[in-house]
């Protein structure tokens, strides 16, 4: 997805041109019959459309130009709702339209000899540089199994899992960002996608999708809402109104024959006409959020592309937003990931400039995060700048999972750091001691969710080195939101459960799981939703599947393997494992806005009962005058100017259906107060208002 693509403005005209076609395309009566309430009105439009015809050719239960009228501002109303349906898929087939772009004829290099040979797995590419290795197919041709080689400059034909090699690539044609990353086989970074190109060295794949079933395919179906499916939530919503919409129309159709007998009991007046009674009908069931229900839902899964998450479910955006627990990964999600020097504790006797000096020294070469801010540590709190090892003629030792310790070698000094087990061993090697307090300060800070590293010149041990993994700015306050907002935080994490509690107490989480297993959380989760809760959790890699299966919103990497993209019903093109909150909140605003559309639907219905009853019934019940509180001009125009009013109020809350209401943190309870006192006391004042002005301007111009 491109930034291009994200910022594009609500009614840019390449949208609004395609959408007015598709109103009139969606005219279609099988179109028509998915949305109960909309088929009414399109029902009705057609048959006072037969009512002034008849009037044209012979005598009409009403003035021509009145039925006209009515019948043009039903159609209005049907192609308004077909319009904002339109305009929320034509924002889909945008984007869709951009990762297209990401398809190209592409050949693929197939290997055709058995990948099971003597040369082994490792030997793949091997294979490949031979005579008659491989065949040049076109990817369309590519199925499940197959085996190809890509190398520098070339995009990958097919997505698959790296079986060999390790490679930088390009995914922006996905992702919109133009950082490369890192693909290698084995592990959790081991997926790539068709359609992305191979920036440096090669990889050998294995095809894991075939032709139409690739994850780009999959993306454009979705974002298309080609396949959109309406979700539960929306299917409840659909029967309520279709049960408003029966009781309505049972209600209207009674009408007819009860003021027939009415005035030709009284022997006085006229009955309500067909025309009145349809435009009556329009106004009273809820046309508003029947013409705007499938907008908001496809605007929904319209806002999860824009913050590049891919749903392959209608059901994943609303489950989102009904989620009441989340459960989140410790590392890189809740932390940032790279653990921090924060302090040097010397051991006794020790100065602490002198322990500094040698912690820099032992780290001047290593490049990790860890490695890094332990040299800049030292310069901030005691001016040690960094100096270059080479013009020290110091030669550094790496770190290996033997040692589990790296360090410097300078003028005969033998400086190391590394964990207090090793250390201890190199010490004792040396005929050194390992004192109780620097074992106390260990324990000390694991206790507090640290990381203690012992820091030893030859058989002497200097001190130790503090390392946190920093708590993410401002997700204590995040945190705080979810809880306001009755949800539950969970952090997961490896670490044992005194450094578990540690940095669940920093960063404000509800409750964590200490040392977790795939098993682990598989029973969490299937825990929680016996208990009726709806869980939410990320994750990328393949012990994470079984948990991802089975969690009701689940957040799958895009960097993570196939096993996990296929399990989760979400796919974060982006790999932020914190986007599992903005997805919540993406979720929250759908139901928020379903909500308040709602309310606003039901409660502007009251106002067309002033307008409509009264003038229906005029000749009828000459008392039901007194109920025409907008003191409208005349009968015809108090209907006519309901239903206009009907009609473009759809259009004018086409942007908010889109958008979506303004997302807050709150509980259920204040939510809907607050939706009662906006929308609902909206609802009943603005249809007033619009209607008494509609039926001004019409007085004005003479046109009712």
């Amino acid at each position: 997805m491109t930034a291009q693509t994200k910022g594009r403005s609500l009614f840019e005209a390449a949208i609004v041109r395609p959408a007015l076609c598709d109103a009139f395309r969606k005219l279609d009566p099988r179109h028509q019959l998915k949305n109960p309430v909309m088929f009414v009105v399109w029902v009705g439009g057609l048959v006072t459309t037969g009512l002034f015809v008849q009037a044209m050719v012979g005598t009409g239960e009403a003035p021509a130009g009145f039925i006209l009228s009515i019948a043009l501002w039903l159609w209005f109303t049907v192609l308004f709702a077909n319009f904002a349906e339109a305009m929320a898929e034509g924002r889909g087939k945008a984007q869709a339209n951009s990762l297209r772009k990401a398809r190209q004829e592409l050949t693929a290099r197939k290997l055709v000899r058995n990948e099971s040979g003597s040369d082994g797995p490792a030997g793949l590419r091997r294979l490949f540089q031979q005579n008659g290795a491989f065949s040049a197919i076109s990817a369309d041709r590519l199925v499940r199994g197959d085996v190809v080689l890509v190398e520098a400059g070339e995009l990958i034909p097919a997505d698959g899992e790296v079986i060999e090699g390790v490679a930088s690539v390009n995914e922006s044609a996905i992702t919109g960002e133009s950082a490369p990353v890192i693909r290698e086989s084995g592990g959790d970074r081991s997926a790539v996608t068709g359609g992305t190109k191979v920036l440096s060295d090669w990889l050998v794949i294995r095809v894991t999708a075939g032709t139409g079933e690739s994850f780009l395919d999959r993306m454009i179906a979705m974002v298309e809402g080609a396949r959109r499916q309406k979700t539960p939530n929306e299917i409840a919503l659909n029967i309520l109104l279709a049960a408003l919409t029966i009781v309505f129309l049972l209600a209207t159709v009674t009408l007819l024959p009860f003021s027939l007998y009415s005035v030709a009991a009284a022997r006085q007046g006229s009955p309500v006409s067909v025309t009145v009674l349809i435009a009556l009908l329009v106004c009273l069931i809820p046309t508003t959020i029947g013409a705007l229900l499938s907008a908001i839902g496809i605007a929904g899964m319209d806002r999860m592309v824009q913050a590049n998450v891919i749903a392959m479910s209608g059901k994943a955006v609303e489950a989102a937003g009904d989620v009441d627990v989340l459960l989140l990964d410790k590392t890189g999600t809740i932390t940032l990931g790279n653990r921090q020097a924060t302090g040097f504790i010397p051991a006794d006797d020790v100065s602490q400039r002198t322990l500094a000096d040698a912690c820099q020294l032992a780290s001047l070469a290593d490049e990790t995060p860890e490695g890094r801010s332990i040299v800049i540590l030292a310069k901030e709190q005691y001016g040690l700048r960094a100096r270059d090892i080479h013009e020290l003629g110091a030669t550094f030792v790496p770190f290996t999972a033997q040692t589990r310790m790296s360090g410097v070698n300078l003028n005969g000094r033998e400086i190391r750091k590394g964990s207090a087990d090793a250390i201890e061993a190199y010490v004792t090697a040396r005929g050194g001691r390992f004192s109780t307090a620097i074992r106390s300060q260990v324990e000390a800070i694991a206790t507090q969710g640290g990381t203690p590293l012992v820091v030893a010149e030859g058989g002497t041990v200097l001190g130790v080195i503090a390392l946190k993994d920093i708590v993410k700015g401002g997700i204590k306050d995040r945190f705080g939101e979810l809880r306001r907002m009755g949800i539950k935080t969970v952090m997961i994490t490896g670490d044992n459960p005194q450094t578990a509690a540690a940095v669940a107490a920093e960063a404000g989480v509800d409750d964590f799981l200490a040392q977790a297993t795939p098993e682990a959380k598989l029973k969490l989760i299937r825990d929680l939703q016996a208990g009726g809760r709806l869980v939410a959790m990320t994750g990328d890699g393949t012990n994470d599947a079984p948990a991802l299966a089975q969690a009701d919103v689940a957040v799958a990497m895009n960097s993570g393997t196939q096993a996990a993209k296929e399990a989760g019903n979400l796919v974060d093109l982006d790999s932020n494992p914190t986007k599992l909150i903005e997805i919540v909140e993406i979720g929250k605003q759908l139901l928020m806005t379903r909500g308040a559309l709602t309310t606003f639907s039901i409660a502007n219905d009251i106002a067309k009962y002033f307008a409509i009853i009264p003038a229906a019934f005029a000749t009828t019940y000459p008392a039901l005058n007194a109920l025409n509180l907008m003191n409208l001009a005349t009968p015809h125009s108090a209907v006519l100017s309901a239903v206009i009013f009907n009609a473009l109020i759809i259009i004018a809350l086409i942007p908010l259906a889109l958008r979506g209401i303004r997302y807050r943190p709150i509980g259920a309870g204040p939510l809907l107060r607050r939706h009662l006192l906006i929308y609902g006391l909206g609802g009943v004042v603005a249809p007033f208002a619009g209607i008494k002005l509609i039926d001004m301007l019409l007085v004005a111009l003479h046109l009712a």
